[in-house]
């Protein structure tokens, strides 16, 4: 799947529609711990085989993943060969096709907004209240949950909080037990956006 510039208008023309309300906004850049190399092909083969999926598709998705091998080299000094069971292919049209499917139900019970492409994933939402921030809280601790459950990891240290609009709690968020970091500007799908939602384009 191709990360195109439509998914991040179409995502921050939402946030200014309400910003421009004067509803301020919290927006949490995800990031996956080495998110396509991760996928155990087990539990992701238990997600694909859902209703709709022929088991001729299944097999085939099956028989591309298995059977393949990796071994380090450093120097000329190589490693043993060993069976890679987790890890979707990339460079590949098929290994977003699949990631997506794999983190489908990632916003399963959340409250929040989860915007997902692949491996560019947020969730924002309406801060008014401390309430409100107590919400985001719990919806992340769930994505958390999420991941343990699925053998997923989010690489905390650059999970980053944006806070947007007049009258924002700024509001402190953990995830898995670490404090996320702040940030006024990131690269979104190559541009790169600050709190003001102003954005300049940057290179791939």
């Amino acid at each position: 799947m191709r990360k195109t510039p439509s998914h991040r208008l179409q995502f921050f023309e939402g946030v200014n529609k309400h910003v421009d309300k004067g509803d301020p906004v919290a927006i949490v850049y995800l990031d996956f711990q080495k998110a396509f190399d991760k996928v155990p092909h087990q539990r992701l083969l238990s997600k694909v085989s859902c209703p709709g999926i022929r088991v001729k598709v299944l097999s085939w998705i099956g028989n591309w993943l298995k059977n393949r091998i990796q071994r380090i080299g450093i120097n000329g000094q190589f490693s043993e060969w060993r069976e890679v069971i987790s890890g979707v292919p990339q460079g590949t049209v098929l290994g977003p096709v699949l990631f997506n499917i794999f983190i489908n139900d990632l916003e399963k019970g959340v409250k929040s907004e989860v915007p997902k492409l692949a491996d560019d994933t947020k969730i924002f939402k309406i801060v008014k209240s401390q309430a409100d921030c107590k919400e985001l809280q719990k919806d992340l601790s769930k994505l958390g949950d999420w991941a343990t459950k699925w053998q997923m990891k989010f690489n905390v240290d650059k999970c980053k909080v944006m806070s947007i609009g007049k009258h924002n709690p700024n509001n402190t968020y953990t995830m898995l037990g670490s404090k996320l970091a702040v940030t006024t500007q990131e690269r979104d799908l190559g541009v790169t956006v600050d709190c003001s939602l102003k954005t300049s384009t940057q290179k791939s």
